[in-house]
Order: structure tokens, then C-alpha cells, then sequence
């Protein structure tokens, strides 16, 4: 069981709701930093060992200088992300630059700033050579195929665009290395917020039974290999997050298994964990302005699904406690809804909850869990919508707006 907790009490939070109107994402600095070593620690029994924060997650400056501060680097897959971590002090091989049916002026800006560009397909080595040329250091992705099942969100790897087949991932080494390539990487990605510690370790397993198989047929020992992300986090409160050192362990077994008596003991390990970083110690803040009672009981909130589109696009299961009311009986069963023109903008249905009071002003605070990545971030404007701002607290305490709430203006910006 994971339970479900909030940094602020309900007299803290209508202080910030009083100076920062809802909704608005709230992120916790201390638990992100805290978690952020938890992990370098599980992880300190490998060579090299370095997260590249999924800048995709959680883009945001302030977030990413926190985790530069914990010696995190950026997984970025745009022009945009890279600027984001440009700004954020995040540079060099700090950065993977991890794209798909990329622009030339997207490898260009990933060479400028120095990053380690993760090819995605084999005709890509020929297109950045002609572009923006081929770097001393270089990374494959490999799509193992049938050799690995996906999950529901990121599918299963046969019917992904992603990647290199085992054979192209063979000859591509091969082909780099003849170019004139002095150091290469070896990386995949093939599920997201997947709770199962084997899934991961048997991942890194197929990726350390590669590396020695490259090292034999090409002569290349990998710098380091770059195991992705796709870690969960306990969305429901029945789930258990998974155990950074038992993961840790497994994948060591592994690596000692394979890696060591190919001569490879040396070679780092990389991941691009995102969503189990922030995932946990965020939340979006919204209140309850108005009820309705027909067929069933709704709460709508001045959130939509443009704030936060997880439970509309996956089903996905996002916890949610009433400020105050925390340890109040679950008397009622409402649809939890927005205002959103889609019968889909709901963030809970028919889910048990406390009695709600709706107010414009004095409504309760409902507190939607586990939204620090891939919630604001994946925020949208249909319906004119306009996304929310996103605070920070502090280390010290205090609580800062890190994004503002857009305005019509912003929207308008662009005709």
C-alpha cells in the first residue's frame, strides 16, 4: 500500500490558493531532492551511473536546475527541450538528445550544445552526417522486437517507429565505427510506468546480452548503456512503488552475469527515468465551484482535462483527497468533472470521496495526486482554455511561482 500525502495543510493551502488562484500544479523541492538521492545511491554500485531527467515530464526550468543541483542531466527529444535545458544550466553530454524523424536544425542544436545524440534509425547516421555531421560519440536506440512486450501506454515494440532492429543495430555500430566514430552508446525505451522490477531487470538483461554480442562482432566496447525509463510510480494506493536498491541489485546481477566476462565491467549505466523523479510530488490544486445531480452525482471543478489529460486519454487513475477532509468518511460517489466540451473531462468517476461543499470562493480544494509529470506538461487550449501556473515549495518553506496562469493574450499571441 502507498499512501497518499500532501505537503501543505489545509490552511497553508488556502493561503496559496488566496495569492495564486486555482488551479494550479504544486511541486514539493524537498521530496523531489530526497528522492533524487535516493536513487544516485541505489544506483552508486555501477560505473558511471548518471539520470538523464525526461525533460518531456516535467518542463520546467525550475525543476530541472533542482535536479542539475543532484547532478542529474536531461533526456530531451526537441529543439525546445534542449533549449529548456540549455537555460536550466544543463549541457554537454549532460544531455541525450533522444528524437525521432528529427529536423536537421534539431541535430544541429544537439551538436552545438555538445549532447549525445541517440540515433533513432539506421538512414539517420547518413542524414546527421550530411547536416550536421557525425560526432566522436554516438548512441544506437534498439527496438528488441519480439524479443520484449510493451505495455498499454507505450505499446508493443513490434508496432513502434522507434529504433533499430538487432541486425541494423549491428550493422549501424559497424558502419559508425568505420566513419570515424570514437565512442559509442547503446539505449531503448520500451515501456512506461511499469511497476515490475523483472520487467526492467530482464530489459537490462537484453541490453547487456547486446552489448557483448556488439563487443564480439565489432570490436566496440559501449561507453555506457542507457536503459530508458519507463519506471512507475503507485498511482493507486493499493500499488507499491518500486524499490530502487532491489532494482539496483538485479540489474547488477545481471550485469555481473553478462558484462563482466565480455570484458565490459567499465561500461557505465545510464537511465532516463522522468515520471517516478517528480511524478509522486506533484499535484494539481483545483476547487470545487458547482454540483448536479441527475443520473449521477458530479462535482465540477475549475480544472479540465486541458490541466491535466492523463484520465482522458489512458483511463489512468489519479488519487484524490478533499483539502481538510482527509481522514473524513467516504459518504458519497461523485463523477469528479471539468468544463471541458468532451464527456471524457473527467478526472474521477464514480469515485467515493467525502461530502464536497462547491463555492466559487469557499469551495473545497479537491488535491489530484501524482501529478508532477506529464501533467501540466502535456496541457493543451481546445475549447480556449488557457493552462494553469505551477508553484514551487521551496526548500526553505516559502512557495513560488515558477510558471504563471496563461492569459488570453498568450493565446492570441500567435494570429
Amino acid at each position: 500500500m502507498t499512501k497518499k500525502t500532501f505537503p501543505l495543510s489545509k490552511k497553508e493551502l488556502e493561503a496559496a490558493a488566496a495569492r495564486f488562484p486555482t488551479p494550479f500544479y504544486i511541486y514539493d523541492e524537498n521530496a523531489i531532492r530526497e528522492n533524487a538521492r535516493r536513487i544516485k545511491a541505489a544506483f552508486s554500485i555501477f560505473p558511471g551511473y548518471i539520470n538523464h531527467f525526461a525533460v518531456k515530464a516535467a518542463p520546467n526550468p525550475a525543476i530541472l536546475r533542482v535536479l542539475r543541483d543532484e547532478g542529474f542531466g536531461a533526456d530531451c527529444s526537441s529543439f525546445t527541450e534542449l533549449l529548456l535545458a540549455e537555460m536550466s544550466g544543463i549541457k554537454g553530454e549532460g544531455i541525450m538528445f533522444t528524437s525521432n524523424e528529427t529536423p536537421s536544425a534539431e541535430y544541429h542544436k544537439a551538436r552545438e550544445l555538445g549532447a549525445i545524440i541517440n540515433l533513432d534509425d539506421f538512414t539517420h547516421i547518413e542524414f546527421l552526417e550530411k547536416t550536421a555531421g557525425l560526432p566522436k560519440i554516438l548512441s544506437i536506440r534498439y527496438n528488441p522486437g519480439p524479443l520484449k512486450l510493451g505495455n498499454a501506454i507505450i505499446g508493443n515494440p513490434v508496432e513502434a517507429k522507434y529504433g533499430f532492429t538487432r541486425e541494423q543495430t549491428l550493422e549501424g555500430f559497424a558502419l559508425l565505427k568505420k566513419k570515424g566514430v570514437k565512442r559509442f552508446a547503446l539505449h531503448t525505451m520500451v515501456a512506461s510506468n511499469e511497476l515490475k522490477t523483472a520487467y526492467h531487470v530482464e530489459t537490462g538483461r537484453i541490453l547487456f546480452e547486446l552489448a557483448a554480442e556488439i563487443k564480439q562482432k565489432t570490436g566496440i566496447s559501449l561507453e555506457f548503456v542507457n536503459l530508458g525509463g519507463g519506471v512507475g510510480i503507485p498511482y493507486k494506493p493499493e500499488d507499491e512503488a518500486v524499490n530502487y536498491e532491489e532494482l539496483a541489485a538485479g540489474l547488477k546481477e545481471a550485469f555481473d552475469a553478462i558484462m563482466v566476462p565480455a570484458g565490459l565491467a567499465c561500461t557505465g549505466i545510464h537511465t532516463e527515468w522522468g515520471r517516478v523523479i517528480t511524478g509522486p510530488y506533484g499535484w494539481l490544486v483545483t476547487r470545487a465551484i458547482h454540483r448536479k445531480n441527475i443520473y449521477r452525482k458530479y462535482i465540477g471543478v475549475d480544472a479540465s482535462m486541458a490541466d491535466l489529460i492523463r484520465p482522458a486519454m489512458y483511463g489512468a487513475y489519479h488519487h484524490i483527497t478533499v483539502a481538510g477532509k482527509e481522514d473524513a468518511p467516504l459518504s458519497e460517489v461523485y463523477d469528479v468533472v471539468g468544463s471541458l466540451c468532451e464527456n471524457c473531462d473527467k478526472f474521477a468517476v464514480q469515485r467515493s470521496l467525502p461530502a464536497i461543499e462547491t463555492d466559487e470562493i469557499s469551495g473545497d480544494l479537491l488535491i489530484i495526486h501524482d501529478a508532477g509529470a506529464h501533467g501540466r506538461a502535456m496541457g493543451f487550449n481546445y475549447n480556449g482554455k488557457l493552462r494553469c501556473g505551477e508553484l514551487l515549495l521551496c526548500a526553505d518553506g516559502s512557495i513560488t511561482q515558477i510558471r504563471r496562469k496563461e492569459t488570453p493574450a498568450d493565446l492570441f499571441a500567435t494570429f
